[in-house]
């Protein structure tokens, strides 16, 4: 999975133009959307084209909500290419690291609890998985907070060459966190330079287990989909015989789609949701709508960590816009919520070379759209 990176600054713009691949409409019996004009439908129909051209990508689905309020949803290209199944906004796709911010939520819900503590040691003693992974001699573990998690400041297991939640794939969680104890050590103190870690969100997972007594999966269903009114999210599998109802078929950019261990990477990448999902679940913690958690909660969730002005905890920031991006093989994905009240969400079955950044673009120049030719 990708680093999350300052896509919003990028000021080049896509070419908007009449549209080569044409969109599927959302199914009449959904709730109505808010009217956009046909000529702002025509130039987002062109940026999701001229991303889809860009980066050889079959199908893409985006939704865009005002306050929450849905206001655009669209499937554009091929869900599975054997069969010529056409992409629709309620399609389900790997969400890769944009589960980030659902498993944020889920921390962010059991500390209105008061269950937990930003502060709450992990390992060692009296942290709260001292009974399960009992650490070696190892220096700066026993620092390691539920903050610094939610951070990415734990002092190592960063993304990228390395990364435990792409090694061992045949270990599961509680294996593979003990053999990463074991094994690779932190570079330095928690809390003093971001490193972008997978691991750490995988780490919340458990976290979440061990605090509810739910798996994670359970937790987040009941407690931050459910009250949204999403029901149909769920793990994703591993292989191409485990896809489920109405779900893509993935291809191959960069990777082998089906040679991860997808459902390991629950809390730091294992969600499926369709857009319509996603924008949802972001309008219910946009700080605009009726929110699922408490405004000076929201307010904690998305204020930047002392060393990285851009990330908050599970949120990019730049000023009031937060969004998170994610990319897993066969997968390129976004969510954002912009200060105007905007949420978007856009999902993809293929993954190429930078196609994180193309998305960024496609999707502000969707927003821009959205923003000026409602009615």
């Amino acid at each position: 999975m990708r680093h999350i990176t300052r896509r919003w600054l990028l000021k080049r713009t896509l070419a908007a133009g009449i549209a080569s691949v044409s969109p599927t409409t959302w199914a009449a019996s959904q709730p109505a959307t808010e009217e956009i004009r046909t000529r702002e439908r025509v130039a987002m129909a062109g940026a999701a084209n001229a991303f889809m051209k860009e980066y050889d990508v079959p199908g893409l689905a985006v939704a865009i909500s005002r306050k929450g309020r849905l206001v655009y949803a669209q499937g554009f290209g091929i869900a599975h290419r054997h069969t010529g199944e056409k992409v629709t906004p309620t399609h389900l796709f790997r969400i890769a690291s944009v589960s980030k911010p659902i498993t944020s939520v889920a921390i962010f819900s059991l500390l209105e609890q008061d269950r937990l503590t930003l502060a709450d040691k992990v390992f060692g003693s009296g942290g709260i998985l001292e009974s399960d992974y009992p650490i070696p001699s190892m220096r700066f573990v026993s620092e390691i907070t539920v903050d610094h998690l939610l951070t990415h400041t734990i002092g190592g297991w960063p993304n990228g060459r390395g990364d435990p939640m792409f090694s061992n794939n045949n270990m599961n969680y509680r294996e593979l966190i003990a053999w990463t104890l074991e094994n690779l050590r932190l570079a330095g103190s928690p809390g003093t330079k971001f490193a972008y870690s997978n691991f750490g969100y995988c780490l919340l997972g458990r976290i979440i287990e061990k605090i509810t007594g739910q798996q994670y999966a359970d937790y987040v269903r009941r407690s931050v989909l459910a009250p949204c009114g999403i029901v149909a999210m769920r793990i994703g599998g591993s292989s191409l015989a485990q896809r489920t109802h109405d779900e893509v078929v993935y291809y191959a950019g960069t990777g082998n789609p089906y040679g991860i261990n997808v459902s390991r990477l629950d809390s730091t990448g294992g969600w499926l949701a369709s857009a319509i999902d996603l924008v949802d679940f972001a309008a219910h913690v946009d700080g605009f709508s009726q929110n699922t958690l408490q405004p000076k909660t929201i307010a904690i969730m998305t204020t930047p960590s002392r060393v990285h002005p851009r990330y908050a905890r599970g949120w990019g920031v730049i000023g009031e816009d937060w969004w998170h991006d994610g990319g897993l093989p066969g997968t390129t994905s976004i969510i954002t919520r912009t200060d105007s009240g905007l949420c978007l969400a856009a999902l993809a079955n293929s993954n190429q070379r930078n196609s994180n950044a193309g998305m960024d673009r496609m999707a502000r120049n969707m927003l821009r759209l959205v923003k000026h030719g409602s009615a």
